[in-house]
């Protein structure tokens, strides 16, 4: 079996497609899963804490 260049195009955008799509939804759902919203709610409100003012 021989392989010519357009096949090996087209295999690697399909894969970089597919890798890509996958990549997004775990990102995703990791960003929207219950538990990790305490982690997110601490690090969106750590820049407004007391301490964290300019030095004088």
């Amino acid at each position: 079996m021989e392989v010519d260049h357009q096949t090996l195009v087209w295999f690697s955008k399909s894969f970089g497609l597919f890798y890509l799509i996958g990549l997004s939804l775990a990102v995703v759902a990791y960003a929207f899963w219950p538990s990790n919203k305490s982690s997110f709610d601490q690090a969106a409100g750590s820049i407004l804490r007391e301490e964290d003012k300019p030095w004088r």
